[in-house]
């Protein structure tokens, strides 16, 4: 999935070019090449299908020039998570009726692959043998606010794996209270949104729970993979409604499992994300940029154009972050409040800036 705009890394990520078509860390690979290059351990590459939106067609084509143009699946509009499942899931089964799918974003970090591939893995064997949902979930290191949580059955009833355990509930985002409680609760994982099933299953879970979304993309069986397919998906955005595969079914089936796992995961979803993995000096900065001057300075993540000298005095947690012609100064703290900075300039500058 990479068709979000990365609206909490503004003003790096924009519209015209969201994050996932960024090299954020550094690495000398944008994140969509990173899980792109991950996902070729785990099938061949006609088997990888990327969703996105049909703006980020020739992004998507220059960096990952090997993908085959009828696996770029382009979305007219946004819509969230559910209907580009629902897209992919008939595209899938117009090829192999039987398979199995993950499904996972294209801009998380995943420093531990080969236990990534192994939980991956590990899902697959599971969701073949059983009628099962499964979603990866990440051991949480503090009371998070930004990251769903699952509660999982601490027995397990997949004699295979002990790491396989039935979801008992989700809570989205939580307050600081509420989420220190599920830390200290210990059955408590956060979601990482990165979801295994065999075709059968999803699509069962469809028409159970999301009936309207699956009726819809139903009707185009015969044209996908054909010349038809993009018209017949304009038409179908433009009725389908917004709704996360999370809401819409994860958070209403009773046949989800969640495996724990440890690989050295983060979304990477805000710039505080970025902060907790980039290294750091002694004053615990975090800095990009050749030519900033710290004074008096601790705790901030500074990114800045290598050819611009910068200096910054009497700092303590703020983000800092130039980009074109946008400059964010914002405490870290608080850096939940950049989508609605984001709005703001939309209304009253324009989408120039965004």
């Amino acid at each position: 999935m990479a068709g979000g705009i990365g609206a909490r890394f503004w003003p790096m990520s924009r519209t015209t070019h969201p994050k996932q078509f960024i090299d954020i860390l550094g690495t000398g690979e944008t994140l969509i090449r990173q899980t792109f290059n991950r996902f070729k351990r785990i099938c061949p590459i006609e088997n990888i299908l990327i969703v996105t939106n049909e703006i980020y067609k020739d992004l998507v084509k220059t960096q990952i020039p090997e993908i085959p143009d009828n696996n770029i699946l382009l979305e007219p509009i946004m819509r969230n998570t559910a209907p580009c499942i629902a897209y992919a899931n008939y595209k899938i089964q117009a090829v192999n009726p039987n398979a199995n799918i993950v499904v996972a974003p294209s801009d998380h970090l995943i420093l531990k692959e080969d236990e990534f591939i192994k939980d991956i893995e590990a899902a697959f064997e599971a969701a073949t043998q059983n009628d099962w949902l499964f979603t990866l979930g990440i051991k949480p290191s503090r009371p998070d606010t930004g990251y769903g949580y699952i509660q999982f059955d601490e027995s397990s009833d997949y004699e295979k794996n002990p790491k396989v355990k039935k979801v008992v509930t989700f809570t989205e985002k939580p307050n600081h209270d509420l989420a220190k409680k599920f830390l200290e609760s210990g059955d408590f994982l956060w979601n990482a949104g990165i979801f295994i099933w065999s075709l059968k299953s999803i699509n069962k879970a469809f028409e159970l729970h999301l009936d309207d979304v699956n009726n819809l993309f139903k009707e185009g069986c015969g044209k996908y993979n054909t010349p038809d397919e993009q018209a017949f998906i304009k038409e179908t955005y433009t009725v389908c409604r917004k709704i996360s595969i999370d809401y819409g079914i994860m958070e209403k089936a009773d046949n989800v499992h969640v495996i724990s796992s440890d690989f050295g995961w983060s979304d990477l979803g805000t710039w505080g994300s970025l902060y907790d993995i980039r290294s750091k000096d002694e004053n615990r900065n975090a800095v990009v940029g050749q030519n900033v001057m710290l004074y008096d300075t601790k705790d901030c993540i500074v990114t800045m154009p290598n050819d611009k000298i910068v200096v910054l005095q009497g700092l303590e947690g703020y983000i800092v972050v130039e980009d074109d012609e946008s400059l964010l100064i914002c405490k870290k703290d608080e850096e939940q409040q950049i989508r609605l900075f984001v709005n703001n300039i939309k209304l009253e500058k324009g989408e120039k800036f965004i």
